[in-house]
């Protein structure tokens, strides 16, 4: 039975992290002498945040980077995987994607205090399983024009990616994948979920008071 050698393994959870832990919101901001983002709003690092600056070149920035990173980290280890062990590259796409996940999350960069990971999230499906990543894409567009509320966006696409996962029938890798993601997804917004049953959410694109 085929399997990735520990060495390889290595690699793509220190690489994926590292990738996953660069902080475009707050590089955006600080390189356009906007200061420190999390000094600004609800002190995120991601998208959303960054919009309620009022810049909306900088919040795509953000969007585009956070994703990006995601969705390189699963790229390169495809790669990998397929010249060293290409029986393996479901579980490699996830243990780079899963880390990268996490290195936003918990950016080594910034004290181990990162963003909630949506942006990464989707750019992280989009690379691993495409048809998965654009329906969850499609979710959190549908309800966020709706509703106008990112956060119930994000916790909407994230419950439906491993049902997408599993009715599309990707490999038991990708699913377990969304299901983790999903999980840490809701574990980070619980501060917004107490918001939402509250009534007191901020709506997308919302400024608040300096």
């Amino acid at each position: 039975m085929s399997s990735i050698q520990p060495w390889l393994a290595a690699i793509l959870v220190i690489g994926g992290y590292l990738l996953g832990s660069l902080p475009f919101g707050v590089i955006a901001t600080r390189l356009a002498g906007l200061g420190d983002i999390r000094k600004v709003g609800s002190g995120n690092i991601g998208a959303t945040n960054v919009l309620r600056t009022g810049r909306k070149d900088l919040a795509a920035i953000t969007l585009i980077g956070d994703g990006g990173k995601g969705a390189a980290a699963v790229g390169l280890a495809a790669l990998l995987a397929n010249a060293y062990a290409p029986a393996m590259g479901p579980v490699a796409c996830a243990l780079a994607g899963g880390a990268a996940f996490l290195g936003h999350l918990f950016p080594v960069w910034l004290k181990f205090k990162g963003g909630k990971g949506v942006a990464t999230f989707l750019g992280v499906l989009l690379a691993a399983a495409w048809p998965v990543g654009l329906l969850a894409c499609a979710t959190w567009v549908a309800v966020a024009k709706v509703l106008k509320i990112s956060s119930l966006a994000a916790l909407i696409a994230a419950a439906l990616a491993p049902f997408y996962a599993l009715m599309l029938g990707r490999p038991a890798p990708t699913v377990v994948l969304a299901v983790l993601l999903a999980v840490l997804i809701f574990i980070r917004h619980h501060e917004n979920i107490r918001r939402l049953l509250a009534g007191t959410e901020p709506r997308i694109g919302a400024k608040t008071a300096p």
